[in-house]
């Protein structure tokens, strides 16, 4: 079976295409601007809605079928050894793998994650060739499923996980601020653009956009619902206007639980020539099912997200997604994320070491 842990990055598609690609993401910002207040005043409805109105970096095409001849599947990985699980390395590990502090509600069970019904995982991969495209694709469904994260069944679902793969990442970026800086107005102190600005020092950038109210809105349609705009790398702390709180809020009052309604990771091509397919998958499927904000920890307990991290040093970089990762996402969705909210973080901790007792 040909595994892709080995083939490095190929060829994105070419400038033609990813400018119709940037093109058709800018039209569909602008689509939003026109319906946003209008859908967010209505009752929340319990037929199907398009989502046509959140902001997105791709053209809508058509699902991909799973890659011939490439193996997407998940195995356990090697448990980490005593002196990676020593004094508080683990808890460090959560607190750097479910990051809340750029949110205005207590850490206490309140860790984002998908909540299932219309907020489950819905992923598709654009920018790399077809049969790549549809690795990616497969790799992070089959991590979800493998932790028990709620995952749509049909591949023609209407898509919430946007990753693409380009060459010209600032383009992307845009149509999201675009549709942010207007969404959120002036209800913010500081600037909206300053928490949000796009800067190419990162290979991978992007946002979260996560729902609130607890277990009740899991079928209601996304843009129906208060939400609030997480970057994967934030450049300031916000404070709202009038409150001594902490967040991006556009709307919404905190429930039992953060929901992760959309996730849109922008890849830029020109800074990962050197990492595989395979390894990519994984490190993008981690971002995408946990709210992991400014990933540059290097924390005793590997990770596939030390891959990137400048904090590692010399220190050799997981080829995959490790023991420690799928332990915590286990943890994470160890309670059906559609019921109330997630575990504590002492209680993923706990969770956690039972998992690596078993072994």
């Amino acid at each position: 079976m040909k595994t892709l842990f080995d083939s490095e990055l190929p060829a994105t598609r070419s400038k033609p295409e990813l400018k119709r690609i940037v093109i058709a993401a800018v039209v569909l910002a602008i689509a939003w601007l026109a319906t946003a207040h209008t859908a967010a005043a209505q009752t929340p409805r319990t037929d199907a809605v398009s989502h046509n109105g959140l902001p997105s970096v791709l053209p809508n095409p058509t699902a991909a079928t799973s890659p011939a001849g490439l193996d997407a599947s998940v195995n356990a990985p090697t448990p980490p050894s005593e002196q990676e699980l020593a004094g508080d390395s683990v808890y460090q590990f959560i607190t750097h793998h479910a990051t809340v502090r750029y949110v205005s509600t207590s850490t206490s069970r309140n860790l984002a994650r998908w909540r299932g019904g219309k907020q489950s995982v819905c992923p598709l991969t654009v920018g790399l060739t077809p049969e790549y495209d549809a690795f990616v694709t497969a790799r992070l469904r089959a991590i979800a499923t493998y932790v028990g994260a709620p995952v749509q069944s049909d591949p023609q679902c209407q898509t919430n996980v946007q990753i693409l793969f380009t060459d010209s990442p600032q383009q992307s970026m845009d149509a999201v601020i675009s549709w942010a800086s207007r969404a959120f107005g002036i209800r913010y102190s500081g600037g909206m653009k300053d928490l949000i600005e796009y800067k190419s020092d990162h290979a991978i950038q992007g946002f979260y956009i996560t729902t609130r109210g607890g277990s009740v809105v899991q079928n209601t349609d996304v843009r129906l619902l208060g939400l609030d705009l997480q970057p994967v790398w934030p450049r300031i702390a916000q404070q709202y206007l009038g409150t001594g709180h902490i967040g991006t809020r556009l709307g919404g009052d905190a429930g039992s639980g953060i929901g992760i309604g959309v996730v849109i990771l922008v890849v830029d091509t020109t800074k990962l020539q050197s990492y595989n397919v395979g390894t990519l998958a994984d490190y993008l499927a981690m971002l995408t099912l946990s709210l992991a904000q400014s990933p540059d920890h290097c924390d005793p307990l590997p990770s596939i997200l030390d891959l990137m991290s400048s904090s590692c040093g010399t220190r050799e970089k997981p080829a995959a997604i490790t023991a420690g990762d799928l332990a915590f996402l286990k943890a994470l969705y160890y309670r059906d994320s559609g019921l109330g909210p997630s575990l504590s973080r002492a209680a993923i901790q706990d969770n956690m070491m039972q998992q690596f007792a078993s072994r």
